[in-house]
């Protein structure tokens, strides 16, 4: 399948990154590691991958904004477009030595997202999207799974660790969710989950407490392989929100109903 440039442009940046990535992965035990917060680690590879991907992209787009997980917002020329990038998502994957773990980015226009890549270096899973395009998974046509029932369907979520986020809320949407589907899976990388459930690998997604940089590239993929993403409320604009929920249109409705019930 033929590749728009803008695709091209960033398949290029996030397999050049990831490729730094897997090379770190394998000498992982090796690594030095700081201590960021509560179980929230930072690596010299990840650091490296961030600006691999900084460097290739402004090079190809010089101008366009940033908005990057570690080195954070830098402002370019161009206020008309900015990359959301996130170098090494599954940060606690990689230093344990899972290879679940991806580069995300994504491109804001005027405010939309209308390109997004999401790679898997150590599995050479490549997932694209593109706006009013299409999204693919190694450039084959990617459709959310067509289950219409809870429990048939396989959900992913994010459970907080240490330090972070509402384990209070986190166990009550367990209790009102784990009883009505077939599995909840937890991979520790979001961007890969979203691409999962454009894939149809996953029927549907929900967490609290995720950061743009996440979510970008995974929501537009969604979005094109036919699903749908909104918060918990059911609003669309979700990249500032403080939840996403994902699926197809029935999938998408039954777990928002579920996420709202009010505890027993």
């Amino acid at each position: 399948m033929p590749r728009s440039a803008i695709i091209n442009v960033m398949v290029q940046a996030a397999m050049k990154a990831g490729r730094s990535l897997a090379r770190d992965f394998g000498e992982v035990q090796n690594l030095q590691v700081s201590l960021k917060g509560p179980g929230d680690y930072v690596s010299q590879a990840d650091r490296r991958a961030e600006e691999i991907a900084y460097a290739e992209l402004s090079r190809v787009r010089p101008g366009y904004s940033f908005l990057m997980e570690e080195r954070g917002v830098v402002e370019g020329d161009d206020p008309q477009h900015r990359w959301l990038v996130d170098p090494l998502d599954g940060t606690t994957n990689f230093l344990h030595g899972i290879p679940v773990f991806a580069v995300s980015i994504a491109l804001e226009r005027q405010g939309q997202l209308v390109a997004g890549v999401v790679y898997n270096p150590v599995m050479d899973e490549l997932y694209t999207a593109e706006r009013g395009a299409g999204a693919f998974f190694n450039d084959r046509r990617m459709r959310v799974a067509a289950r219409t029932r809870l429990s048939d369907s396989v959900l992913g979520t994010g459970i907080p660790h240490l330090g972070r986020g509402n384990h209070g809320q986190t166990l009550l949407d367990m209790r009102n969710v784990m009883g009505e589907v077939s599995g909840i899976r937890r991979l520790g990388s979001a961007s890969l989950d979203l691409a999962y459930v454009a894939a149809g690998r996953f029927d549907g997604f929900w967490e609290d407490a995720l950061s743009p940089w996440d979510i970008a590239a995974g929501v537009l993929m969604i979005r094109e392989a036919g699903g749908y993403v909104t918060d918990r409320s059911g609003n669309h604009d979700v990249l500032e929100a403080s939840s996403i929920v994902a699926g197809n249109e029935t999938i998408h409705r039954a777990l928002l109903k579920a996420l709202q019930k009010k505890p027993a």
